[in-house]
Protein backbone atom coordinates (compact mmCIF):
# COMPACT_ATOMS: atom_id res chain seq x y z
CA UNK A 1 0.00 0.00 0.00
CA UNK A 2 1.31 3.71 -1.07
CA UNK A 3 2.87 5.03 1.78
CA UNK A 4 1.00 7.97 3.20
CA UNK A 5 4.42 9.74 4.87
CA UNK A 6 4.87 12.28 2.13
CA UNK A 7 1.73 14.18 2.45
CA UNK A 8 1.95 18.02 2.59
CA UNK A 9 3.69 19.78 5.41
CA UNK A 10 4.99 16.52 6.80
CA UNK A 11 8.09 17.26 8.48
CA UNK A 12 11.14 16.08 6.67
CA UNK A 13 12.43 14.45 9.90
CA UNK A 14 9.77 12.35 10.21
CA UNK A 15 10.55 10.58 6.64
CA UNK A 16 13.82 7.60 7.05
CA UNK A 17 16.67 7.49 5.03
CA UNK A 18 15.41 5.28 2.07
CA UNK A 19 12.09 7.58 2.05
CA UNK A 20 14.03 10.34 1.01
CA UNK A 21 16.74 8.63 -1.16
CA UNK A 22 13.04 7.29 -2.98
CA UNK A 23 11.94 10.57 -3.22
CA UNK A 24 15.73 11.76 -4.41
CA UNK A 25 15.60 9.59 -7.18
CA UNK A 26 11.89 10.21 -8.24
CA UNK A 27 12.68 13.45 -8.21
CA UNK A 28 15.77 13.24 -10.59
CA UNK A 29 13.80 11.11 -13.07
CA UNK A 30 14.81 8.12 -14.51
CA UNK A 31 17.86 8.44 -16.80
CA UNK A 32 19.95 10.29 -14.16
CA UNK A 33 18.40 7.50 -11.29
CA UNK A 34 19.81 4.73 -13.83
CA UNK A 35 22.57 6.61 -13.74
CA UNK A 36 23.50 5.94 -9.60
CA UNK A 37 21.83 2.67 -9.51
CA UNK A 38 24.92 1.49 -11.24
CA UNK A 39 26.96 2.44 -8.18
CA UNK A 40 24.64 0.39 -5.89
CA UNK A 41 24.63 -2.96 -4.53
CA UNK A 42 21.77 -5.32 -5.87
CA UNK A 43 19.96 -5.22 -2.20
CA UNK A 44 20.47 -1.83 -2.32
CA UNK A 45 18.29 -1.88 -5.48
CA UNK A 46 16.18 -3.98 -4.57
CA UNK A 47 15.29 -2.23 -1.17
CA UNK A 48 15.08 1.61 -3.12
CA UNK A 49 13.07 -0.10 -6.16
CA UNK A 50 10.75 -1.50 -3.72
CA UNK A 51 10.51 2.12 -1.21
CA UNK A 52 9.44 3.83 -4.79
CA UNK A 53 6.96 1.56 -5.95
CA UNK A 54 5.28 2.15 -2.07
CA UNK A 55 5.40 6.16 -2.70
CA UNK A 56 1.91 6.98 -4.68
CA UNK A 57 3.06 10.86 -5.25
CA UNK A 58 5.31 13.21 -4.08
CA UNK A 59 4.03 16.89 -2.92
CA UNK A 60 6.06 19.49 -4.45
CA UNK A 61 6.95 21.29 -0.94
CA UNK A 62 8.73 17.74 0.18
CA UNK A 63 10.40 17.16 -2.93
CA UNK A 64 11.61 20.91 -2.68
CA UNK A 65 12.51 20.49 0.89
CA UNK A 66 14.54 16.67 0.10
CA UNK A 67 16.48 18.06 -2.41
CA UNK A 68 17.43 21.52 -0.79
CA UNK A 69 18.65 18.64 2.25
CA UNK A 70 20.53 16.58 -0.44
CA UNK A 71 22.16 19.71 -1.83
CA UNK A 72 23.63 21.06 1.37
CA UNK A 73 24.90 17.80 2.51
CA UNK A 74 27.22 17.56 -0.81
CA UNK A 75 27.94 21.17 -0.41
CA UNK A 76 29.13 20.38 3.51
CA UNK A 77 30.87 17.40 1.98
CA UNK A 78 32.57 19.10 -0.46
CA UNK A 79 33.55 21.65 2.05
CA UNK A 80 35.16 18.97 4.47
CA UNK A 81 37.21 17.74 1.85
CA UNK A 82 38.55 21.04 0.56
CA UNK A 83 39.56 22.11 3.81
CA UNK A 84 38.29 19.90 6.76
CA UNK A 85 35.83 20.44 9.22
CA UNK A 86 35.99 23.57 10.45
CA UNK A 87 36.27 25.03 7.33
CA UNK A 88 33.14 23.88 6.20
CA UNK A 89 31.17 24.99 9.49
CA UNK A 90 32.59 28.40 8.38
CA UNK A 91 31.47 28.50 5.24
CA UNK A 92 27.72 26.72 6.01
CA UNK A 93 27.49 28.95 9.19
CA UNK A 94 27.86 32.05 6.51
CA UNK A 95 25.48 30.90 4.05
CA UNK A 96 22.80 29.00 6.29
CA UNK A 97 23.44 30.60 9.82
CA UNK A 98 24.80 28.73 12.70
CA UNK A 99 22.08 26.54 13.38
CA UNK A 100 21.43 24.92 10.15
CA UNK A 101 24.57 24.64 9.78
CA UNK A 102 24.57 22.49 13.05
CA UNK A 103 21.94 20.57 11.35
CA UNK A 104 23.68 20.23 8.17
CA UNK A 105 26.94 18.95 9.81
CA UNK A 106 25.43 16.57 12.33
CA UNK A 107 23.49 14.53 9.18
CA UNK A 108 26.49 14.49 7.13
CA UNK A 109 28.48 13.04 9.82
CA UNK A 110 26.02 10.82 10.90
CA UNK A 111 26.00 9.14 7.10
CA UNK A 112 28.84 10.41 5.30
CA UNK A 113 31.72 9.46 8.02
CA UNK A 114 35.59 11.18 7.14
CA UNK A 115 37.33 8.12 6.10
CA UNK A 116 40.48 7.01 8.57
CA UNK A 117 43.91 7.52 7.18
CA UNK A 118 42.74 10.75 5.15
CA UNK A 119 45.94 12.34 6.18
CA UNK A 120 47.59 9.06 3.82
CA UNK A 121 45.20 9.99 0.89
CA UNK A 122 46.38 13.44 0.56
CA UNK A 123 49.88 12.79 0.92
CA UNK A 124 51.98 11.78 -2.89
CA UNK A 125 52.41 8.35 -3.19
CA UNK A 126 56.07 8.14 -2.91
CA UNK A 127 56.16 9.57 0.37
CA UNK A 128 53.16 6.97 0.85
CA UNK A 129 55.68 4.08 0.24
CA UNK A 130 58.38 5.46 2.28
CA UNK A 131 56.00 5.54 5.24
CA UNK A 132 55.08 2.18 5.02
CA UNK A 133 56.92 -0.28 3.08
CA UNK A 134 58.90 -1.60 6.17
CA UNK A 135 55.15 -2.29 7.36
CA UNK A 136 53.79 -5.62 8.39
CA UNK A 137 51.92 -6.66 4.99
CA UNK A 138 48.51 -6.49 6.94
CA UNK A 139 48.85 -3.21 7.91
CA UNK A 140 50.08 -2.18 4.43
CA UNK A 141 47.25 -3.93 3.27
CA UNK A 142 44.56 -1.94 5.69
CA UNK A 143 46.40 1.37 4.67
CA UNK A 144 46.05 0.67 0.95
CA UNK A 145 42.39 -0.29 1.43
CA UNK A 146 41.37 2.84 2.54
CA UNK A 147 43.26 4.88 -0.28
CA UNK A 148 41.92 6.05 -3.77
CA UNK A 149 42.25 3.01 -5.83
CA UNK A 150 44.85 4.89 -8.57
CA UNK A 151 46.93 5.97 -5.54
CA UNK A 152 46.79 2.54 -3.99
CA UNK A 153 48.39 0.86 -7.37
CA UNK A 154 51.27 3.35 -7.58
CA UNK A 155 52.16 2.29 -4.06
CA UNK A 156 51.68 -1.53 -4.66
CA UNK A 157 53.32 -1.18 -8.22
CA UNK A 158 56.61 -0.37 -6.35
CA UNK A 159 56.35 -2.84 -3.37
CA UNK A 160 58.86 -6.48 -4.08
CA UNK A 161 57.29 -8.59 -6.02
CA UNK A 162 56.47 -11.32 -3.28
CA UNK A 163 54.91 -8.40 -0.85
CA UNK A 164 52.86 -7.29 -4.23
CA UNK A 165 51.17 -10.49 -3.92
CA UNK A 166 51.21 -10.81 0.02
CA UNK A 167 49.58 -7.48 0.63
CA UNK A 168 47.01 -8.01 -2.66
CA UNK A 169 46.01 -11.34 -0.78
CA UNK A 170 45.37 -9.35 2.48
CA UNK A 171 42.91 -7.19 0.56
CA UNK A 172 41.15 -9.59 -1.20
CA UNK A 173 40.18 -11.68 1.96
CA UNK A 174 39.68 -8.68 4.30
CA UNK A 175 36.43 -7.80 5.45
CA UNK A 176 35.82 -6.33 8.37
CA UNK A 177 38.13 -3.99 10.57
CA UNK A 178 37.38 -3.24 14.38
CA UNK A 179 37.21 0.69 14.99
CA UNK A 180 39.90 0.14 17.34
CA UNK A 181 42.09 -1.43 15.37
CA UNK A 182 42.16 1.19 12.58
CA UNK A 183 42.52 3.80 15.60
CA UNK A 184 45.60 1.88 16.77
CA UNK A 185 47.15 2.04 13.46
CA UNK A 186 46.44 5.36 13.02
CA UNK A 187 48.43 5.72 15.96
CA UNK A 188 51.15 4.44 15.67
CA UNK A 189 51.43 5.54 12.11
CA UNK A 190 50.43 9.06 12.60
CA UNK A 191 49.51 9.59 15.84
CA UNK A 192 46.27 11.14 14.28
CA UNK A 193 42.81 10.19 15.09
CA UNK A 194 39.73 10.95 12.95
CA UNK A 195 37.40 12.47 14.74
CA UNK A 196 33.91 11.42 13.04
CA UNK A 197 35.33 8.04 13.39
CA UNK A 198 32.21 5.99 13.24
CA UNK A 199 31.71 3.13 16.33
CA UNK A 200 30.64 0.66 14.07
CA UNK A 201 32.67 -1.86 12.25
CA UNK A 202 34.25 -0.67 8.99
CA UNK A 203 33.82 -2.29 5.89
CA UNK A 204 36.91 -2.26 3.80
CA UNK A 205 39.15 -4.39 1.64
CA UNK A 206 37.57 -7.39 0.00
CA UNK A 207 37.78 -9.10 -3.64
CA UNK A 208 36.31 -5.64 -5.68
CA UNK A 209 38.81 -3.40 -3.35
CA UNK A 210 41.47 -5.42 -4.96
CA UNK A 211 39.95 -5.61 -8.27
CA UNK A 212 40.03 -1.94 -8.28
CA UNK A 213 43.96 -1.60 -7.71
CA UNK A 214 44.76 -4.08 -9.38
CA UNK A 215 43.00 -2.54 -12.69
CA UNK A 216 45.36 0.70 -12.45
CA UNK A 217 48.27 -1.05 -11.29
CA UNK A 218 50.97 -1.53 -14.74
CA UNK A 219 50.21 -5.04 -16.56
CA UNK A 220 53.54 -6.21 -15.22
CA UNK A 221 52.86 -5.68 -11.51
CA UNK A 222 49.05 -7.50 -12.32
CA UNK A 223 50.80 -10.23 -14.13
CA UNK A 224 52.82 -10.60 -11.28
CA UNK A 225 50.38 -10.67 -8.48
CA UNK A 226 47.75 -13.00 -10.22
CA UNK A 227 50.47 -15.65 -11.09
CA UNK A 228 51.82 -15.82 -7.88
CA UNK A 229 48.33 -15.62 -6.18
CA UNK A 230 47.25 -18.36 -8.66
CA UNK A 231 49.54 -20.82 -7.18
CA UNK A 232 49.04 -19.97 -3.68
CA UNK A 233 44.90 -19.59 -4.49
CA UNK A 234 43.40 -20.69 -6.79
CA UNK A 235 40.06 -20.08 -6.19
CA UNK A 236 40.78 -16.08 -5.20
CA UNK A 237 42.87 -15.98 -8.44
CA UNK A 238 40.10 -16.70 -10.60
CA UNK A 239 37.45 -14.65 -8.62
CA UNK A 240 39.56 -11.40 -8.67
CA UNK A 241 40.40 -12.53 -12.64
CA UNK A 242 36.07 -12.54 -13.24
CA UNK A 243 35.88 -9.44 -12.03
CA UNK A 244 39.30 -7.47 -13.49
CA UNK A 245 37.17 -7.40 -16.76
CA UNK A 246 33.45 -7.80 -17.21
CA UNK A 247 31.71 -7.82 -20.54
CA UNK A 248 30.76 -4.39 -20.62
CA UNK A 249 34.12 -3.34 -20.47
CA UNK A 250 34.57 -4.33 -24.04
CA UNK A 251 33.22 -0.28 -24.95
CA UNK A 252 36.91 0.86 -23.52
CA UNK A 253 38.90 -1.47 -25.97
CA UNK A 254 39.91 0.53 -29.38
CA UNK A 255 37.96 -0.79 -32.79
CA UNK A 256 41.47 -2.76 -33.89
CA UNK A 257 41.33 -5.05 -30.88
CA UNK A 258 37.64 -5.34 -31.09
CA UNK A 259 37.51 -6.96 -34.22
CA UNK A 260 40.50 -8.85 -33.08
CA UNK A 261 38.33 -10.61 -30.52
CA UNK A 262 35.11 -10.72 -32.98
CA UNK A 263 37.59 -12.89 -34.98
CA UNK A 264 38.61 -15.40 -32.89
CA UNK A 265 36.90 -18.47 -31.86
CA UNK A 266 33.15 -16.97 -31.00
CA UNK A 267 29.98 -18.65 -31.66
CA UNK A 268 27.75 -16.61 -33.67
CA UNK A 269 24.85 -18.07 -31.31
CA UNK A 270 26.89 -17.52 -28.37
CA UNK A 271 27.24 -13.55 -29.53
CA UNK A 272 23.74 -13.32 -29.54
CA UNK A 273 22.74 -14.63 -26.37
CA UNK A 274 25.89 -12.19 -24.71
CA UNK A 275 24.41 -9.42 -26.72
CA UNK A 276 20.83 -10.42 -25.53
CA UNK A 277 21.94 -9.26 -21.99
CA UNK A 278 24.16 -6.13 -22.77
CA UNK A 279 23.52 -2.31 -22.43
CA UNK A 280 22.68 -0.52 -26.16
CA UNK A 281 26.05 1.20 -26.05
CA UNK A 282 27.47 -2.35 -25.95
CA UNK A 283 25.71 -4.09 -28.68
CA UNK A 284 26.23 -1.05 -30.59
CA UNK A 285 29.78 -1.39 -30.31
CA UNK A 286 30.22 -4.13 -31.25
CA UNK A 287 27.81 -4.71 -33.98
CA UNK A 288 29.31 -1.48 -35.44
CA UNK A 289 32.84 -4.05 -35.57
CA UNK A 290 31.31 -6.38 -37.85
CA UNK A 291 29.85 -6.66 -41.57
CA UNK A 292 26.69 -5.13 -42.13
CA UNK A 293 25.37 -8.76 -43.10
CA UNK A 294 26.46 -10.74 -39.43
CA UNK A 295 24.90 -8.00 -38.01
CA UNK A 296 21.90 -8.35 -39.44
CA UNK A 297 22.12 -11.87 -38.71
CA UNK A 298 22.81 -11.55 -34.91
CA UNK A 299 19.98 -8.99 -34.64
CA UNK A 300 17.79 -11.22 -36.44
CA UNK A 301 18.48 -14.16 -33.80
CA UNK A 302 18.52 -11.60 -30.85
CA UNK A 303 14.92 -11.19 -32.07
CA UNK A 304 13.62 -14.29 -32.33
CA UNK A 305 15.44 -16.14 -29.90
CA UNK A 306 12.82 -14.65 -27.10
CA UNK A 307 13.48 -14.60 -23.60
CA UNK A 308 17.26 -15.92 -22.66
CA UNK A 309 17.78 -17.14 -18.99
CA UNK A 310 20.39 -14.61 -17.19
CA UNK A 311 22.77 -17.55 -16.42
CA UNK A 312 22.98 -18.30 -19.92
CA UNK A 313 23.48 -14.73 -20.52
CA UNK A 314 26.17 -14.53 -17.70
CA UNK A 315 27.82 -18.18 -19.44
CA UNK A 316 27.90 -16.09 -23.20
CA UNK A 317 29.20 -13.34 -21.69
CA UNK A 318 32.25 -14.79 -19.72
CA UNK A 319 33.18 -16.71 -22.63
CA UNK A 320 34.12 -13.91 -24.44
CA UNK A 321 35.58 -11.98 -21.13
CA UNK A 322 37.86 -15.21 -21.52
CA UNK A 323 38.74 -15.01 -25.04
CA UNK A 324 39.75 -11.06 -24.31
CA UNK A 325 42.12 -12.03 -21.39
CA UNK A 326 43.71 -14.87 -23.23
CA UNK A 327 44.24 -12.40 -26.24
CA UNK A 328 45.47 -9.64 -24.09
CA UNK A 329 48.08 -12.29 -22.52
CA UNK A 330 48.93 -13.02 -25.76
CA UNK A 331 50.08 -9.54 -26.37
CA UNK A 332 47.79 -9.61 -29.72
CA UNK A 333 45.24 -6.94 -28.26
CA UNK A 334 44.99 -3.36 -26.37
CA UNK A 335 42.85 -3.49 -22.73
CA UNK A 336 42.54 0.55 -21.27
CA UNK A 337 44.19 0.45 -17.78
CA UNK A 338 42.88 2.49 -15.12
CA UNK A 339 46.46 4.40 -14.34
CA UNK A 340 46.02 4.83 -18.51
CA UNK A 341 46.67 3.24 -22.17
CA UNK A 342 49.03 0.19 -22.09
CA UNK A 343 50.50 -0.82 -25.12
CA UNK A 344 50.82 -3.52 -26.44
CA UNK A 345 53.49 -4.10 -29.32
Amino acid sequence: MPTAALERGKKLDSLSGKQKAAILLISLGPEKSARIFKHLKEDEIESLTLEISNIAAVMPDVKERVLDEFYQICLAQRYIEEGGLNYAKQVLEKALGPERARQVILKLTASLKTRPFDFVRKADPTQVLNFIRNEHPQIIALILSYLRPQQAAQVLAELEPRLQTNVARRIATMDRTSPEVVKEVERALEKRLSSLMTEDYTTVGGVDAVVEILSAVDRATEKNIMETLAGEDYDLSEEIKRKMFVFEDIITMDNRSIQTVLRSDIDNRELAVALKGASAEVRGVILANISKRLSAMIREDMEYMGPVRKSDVDEAQQKIVNIIRRLQDAGEIIVARGGGDEIIV
